[in-house]
């Protein structure tokens, strides 16, 4: 089982013995052909233009498909030889040290029951066993140095077609009693097999060739896991890892995790004062927001009701209910009802609490008659909405039953459309940059195979999404038939200070709604027309967006919207009267202040507090302040501005406070 796989296949012979070579044309992505013998591999590709790129190449893209590098070619495949740098590669790395921590697990614990790992493995790796003991931290350790072991000797990561029959006598064999199960669900009468040391399993693949390219891993933990995710079955132990290509590249991953943890909103949220998570007596997923979180929802959502107001929205306000009707309009009744809290009887009318804004603007929208004229027509609100989510998922204010959606719908005519998904997406990004974030990624999903409305409107929709996101300057990747059912839409992902994506923004075009509500207006020749509805969010939702800043700026927020922008700190309590009166004179000037009065602590530890608070400003108020009518300025990064007048140390102030 050592060595590299993918050697050059044995020459064909004739009935007399001689050496007979028949010839497949392989298409490279340059447009040249390359001629190789029948039943060459990708391998044998490589090895054909160099021996230095076979030893780069992990694994091959064949007619747009991922293969592995010992999988034979045809005549006339497109080949693509995939290396390290390729969007795919983390993915094939992660997968094949997954079968490293299997066989370095059978290999440790005798008679261990390998199960099922994770679909996709773009962010890691893990494997559930049942492995008869519970696994402890010194087992992983014991894990980990196995791995590498084994990584070394090389393994290769061998592929096998075999029959179901077959696979169910190997797996009988090997006394793997999970794989009967497995091969059930599994529609094909023929299933692949990967062999790595004395580990055989089932997989679709693709993997490396062997496991010497594995040379960054760590063994992150371990947790319980249910097989088949049924609290009814056994309790199995997911063991988790991550691996990279390069040691730093694992290095920078197990930092940004540490400081994860640190930055965890869930630690921070309550620690300064922004929110809870209720008490049982209220129920899982729904946010008790304290005084600075209060503080902190009402600068940002002011700040953005102010954009909207000046970029031409109007804000609305919607019920929290609504009778069943209203959902089984729009549609969302029969596709999202597994997402809605149950319906409660009212008069004998069934209402439900609402999951989503968009069918109350729709109605604002037909309040009254449209003109061409009229349009466009933005609609904006704060609207609080409740999804049913399981208990398993709720997570702090990331995902929770009853958040604050910070929607906007935006009624136009076809002609107008190019022109407001350039706004919008201006608008967009500017409101995310002015939060500090400065780095984006973005995806346009186009027509699915189920659609509603007009094959040439959504064509149209889709190069307006192109061209504005082009306009913008930004760049994107498309998820062919990604779009939902009723319009395609731009997603814009956020990447903060640990390079993590957040999903918050979205412009969705619908063609459902305005059919479903019989929305229209008069053209100028006087004809009805239906207009073109554009769902926007910017933050998504108002938690989960505050969630996220806390965990980028870990609590120290910018000075323009921190809850609490300036302490004022006595040396004495002889020196209260002239903290109160520079509190107040900083509360004149627009600036949020906290006056720390009587306390027996010394200045010392009050300025350690208030660092601790990550509080933006300091005003330092001794002897030396009240002679001289003023106070002395601290920063939260320590650095001490000095002595000012009271009517300077309010400008400095107010200019370092100013939002973007």
């Amino acid at each position: 089982m050592e060595g590299v796989v993918g050697s050059r296949p044995s020459v064909p012979t004739n009935s007399i013995g001689e050496a007979v070579e028949n010839f497949i044309n392989i298409m490279l992505p340059d447009g040249s052909i390359k001629k190789l013998p029948e039943g060459s591999t990708s391998f044998d590709l490589a090895t054909s233009i160099s021996a230095g790129l076979a030893k780069k190449v992990i694994a091959a893209q064949v007619n747009g498909v991922i293969t592995d590098l010992q999988d034979v070619l045809h005549d006339n495949d497109k080949v693509l030889l995939i290396d390290t740098n390729h969007p795919d590669a983390l993915d094939i790395l992660n997968h094949s040290c997954e079968h490293l921590l299997a066989a370095a697990v059978i290999s440790l614990f005798e008679n261990t029951q390998v199960t099922m790992g994770p679909k996709n493995h773009s962010t890691g790796f893990y494997y559930d066993f049942d492995i008869g003991r519970p696994i402890g931290e010194e087992d992983l350790a014991k894990i980990e140095e196995e791995m590498l072991r084994l990584s070394k000797k090389p393994l290769n990561l061998t592929k096998r077609l075999v029959s179901k029959q077959e696979a169910r006598k190997l797996f009988a064999e090997l006394k793997q009693t999970y794989k009967d199960e497995i091969l059930d669900w599994i529609p094909d009468e023929v299933v692949s097999i990967y062999e790595s040391g004395h580990f055989i399993d089932l997989c679709r693949g693709p993997h490396l060739p062997n496991t010497s390219f594995i040379k960054a891993f760590k063994i992150v933990g371990v947790s319980g896991s249910y097989w088949r995710a049924d609290s009814n079955n056994k309790m199995l132990q997911r063991i988790n890892g991550i691996a990279f290509f390069e040691k730093k590249q694992l290095e920078d991953h197990i930092f940004r995790i540490e400081e994860a943890k640190k930055r965890d909103h869930r630690k921070l949220g309550p620690k300064h004062d922004l929110f809870f998570h209720a008490p049982e007596e209220v129920g899982p997923g729904l946010a008790m927001w304290l005084p600075h979180g209060g503080k902190l929802r009402s600068i940002i959502e002011q700040f953005s009701k102010d954009r909207h107001f000046a970029a031409g929205y109007d804000m609305v306000y919607s019920p929290h209910i609504a009778k069943s009707d209203l959902w089984r309009i729009s549609g969302h009744l029969s596709f999202y009802k597994e997402s809605m809290f149950a319906p409660m009887d009212v008069d004998g009318q069934e209402y439900l609490l609402k999951p989503m804004n968009c069918p109350f603007h729709a109605l604002m929208y037909k309040h009254k008659p449209k003109s061409y004229r009229d349009l466009p027509v933005r609609l904006a609100e704060f609207g609080t909405v409740y999804r049913y989510e399981l208990a398993g998922v709720l997570h702090g204010l990331m995902r929770v039953r009853g958040f604050t959606q910070d929607d906007a719908h935006i009624f136009c005519r076809w002609d107008q459309l190019d022109d407001e998904l350039d706004a919008v997406l201006s608008f967009v990004v500017s409101m995310l940059k002015a939060f500090g974030f400065e780095n984006f990624e973005v995806n346009i999903s186009t027509r699915p195979e189920k659609f509603v409305g007009e094959e040439t409107d959504w064509t149209s929709a889709e190069e307006s999404l192109k061209k504005a996101v082009k306009k913008y300057g930004l760049e994107y990747n498309i998820d062919e038939g990604g779009g939902a059912f009723y319009g395609p839409k731009i997603d814009i992902k956020l990447k903060d200070c640990l390079d993590r994506l957040w999903q918050c923004s979205t412009l969705q075009l619908d063609f459902n709604n305005p059919h479903r509500f019989e929305l229209e207006f008069v053209n100028q020749k006087g004809e009805k027309e239906q207009p073109v509805m554009l769902h926007r969010a910017l933050f998504g939702s108002i938690e989960r967006f505050i969630g996220i800043l806390i965990e980028h700026y870990a609590g120290a927020f910018p000075a323009w919207f921190a809850p609490e922008q300036v302490r004022v700190l006595t040396v004495s309590d002889k020196h209260a009267d002239h903290g109160k009166n520079i509190a107040n004179s900083l509360q004149s000037a627009g600036l949020r202040v906290c006056f720390e009065s009587l306390s027996n602590e010394k200045l010392g530890a009050k300025i350690r507090q208030a660092q601790l608070d990550k509080v933006p400003f300091m005003v330092i108020v001794g002897d030396k302040e009240v002679a001289e009518n003023g106070g002395t300025l601290r920063l939260r990064s320590q650095e001490d501005k000095g002595f000012l007048p009271i009517k300077e140390l309010c400008e400095i102030i107010k200019e370092l406070s100013k939002q973007p």
